[in-house]
């Protein structure tokens, strides 16, 4: 029996397939005046990177897919790297500025 190559455009996951189900139904919508909203997220990007600290460890963390599919869809709605919104709740929490009931 011959195996069947999987199309490189084939969904990879569950958030892909909903991408492609978004896009057919016409969810998406053009964003007004797109040159001005860039402008806003790199000045967002550029004031975190100015006030980020200097000395960064690489950690490797092992998260559960659904939380972390959630994390980046929150992190899209916020216009802002998956990566940095979760760096963002650990500086909160360990600067107290957060809690978590453990």
């Amino acid at each position: 029996m011959k195996k069947i190559k999987k199309s490189i455009y084939e969904p990879l996951d569950n958030y892909e397939k909903q991408l492609i189900e978004d896009l057919k139904n016409n969810e998406f919508v053009s964003v007004p005046n797109l040159k001005a909203e860039t402008k806003r997220y790199v000045s967002y990007f550029k004031n975190y990177v100015k006030n980020m600290p200097k000395k960064n460890k690489r950690i490797a963390l092992r998260v559960a897919n659904e939380d972390l599919e959630k994390i980046q869809e929150k992190a899209i709605r916020s216009g802002i790297p998956y990566q940095t919104l979760i760096n963002s709740l650990i500086r909160q929490y360990a600067n107290g500025r957060i809690s978590i009931n453990v």
